[in-house]
């Protein structure tokens, strides 16, 4: 089940069926929401979505995510119901959770190494923003593709999983599937090109066509309306609905 429409301060929290089934608080354009999604479907993880507007958070919103943030996992058929934050903390949760379709590596020093990745590709996440809301001349983004182009080159494989994409791919693609944004806001001086990223190109061409990618979509227009509207100050998260 999935209530479609984001839910705004002033409303009733949503009845959900009493099925155990996991419980997602997500924003359809939230990036790190994103990847609970990605790895809720990776997994064939029966569970129920719930939509926040995230200008006009809802009060109860609290009582599933203390700081009210998304990505929220409230595990209602363990015991306690408790609820879990972090998008990394609720992707990690659910790989051991859930055995099948494992996402991170079994090896302790790749896993590590995945991890430390993921780590490293957050400042695409404040580069994206600042170049969409703040007229970023994009300086700081391109440094960090390049260290994931000489990853993929150095693996030789079509994703970072190998022949089929892992964690390390799930966590990162948000941010990739959002470059037209990048591309709009710094026209001539967009770099991303197959020139410069070859590698990355091909797997962006792979990956978007993966069924676990696809079943969490936005296109690029749906993207640029949603960022054009929030740097206007008027965000708008119905465009999904």
């Amino acid at each position: 089940m999935t209530a479609e429409n984001p839910l705004t301060k002033g409303s009733t929290h949503p009845a959900l069926p009493d099925d155990g089934a996991p419980r997602l608080y997500s924003n359809r354009y939230c990036p790190y929401a994103q990847r609970a999604h990605l790895t809720l479907n990776a997994k064939k993880v029966p569970h129920h979505v719930v939509y926040i507007d995230l200008v006009n958070k809802p009060e109860w919103l609290v009582d599933v995510s203390p700081l009210l943030k998304v990505p929220a996992l409230h595990l209602v058929g363990e015991k306690s119901k408790p609820s879990l934050i972090e998008s990394l903390i609720i992707v990690e949760y659910l790989d051991e959770k859930y055995p099948q379709n494992p996402l991170l590596s079994k090896d302790p020093l790749k896993r590590a190494q995945d991890k430390i990745l993921v780590e490293r590709f957050n400042a695409a996440g404040g580069a994206l923003m600042k170049i969409a809301l703040q007229g970023g001349d994009g300086s700081d983004l391109w440094p960090v593709l390049d260290i994931f182009e000489e990853e993929l080159a150095k693996r030789g494989t079509p994703y970072f999983g190998g022949e089929k994409p892992g964690f390390l791919d799930y966590m990162i693609w948000p941010w990739f599937e959002r470059l037209p944004v990048v591309e709009y806001f710094l026209k001539e001086r967009y770099s991303f090109n197959k020139e410069r990223y070859a590698k990355l190109t091909a797997w962006v061409d792979l990956i978007v066509k993966d069924e676990v990618v696809q079943s969490h979509y936005a296109t690029p227009e749906q993207h640029l309306t949603y960022w054009k509207s929030r740097k206007a100050g008027q965000t708008n998260y119905d465009l999904l609905a």
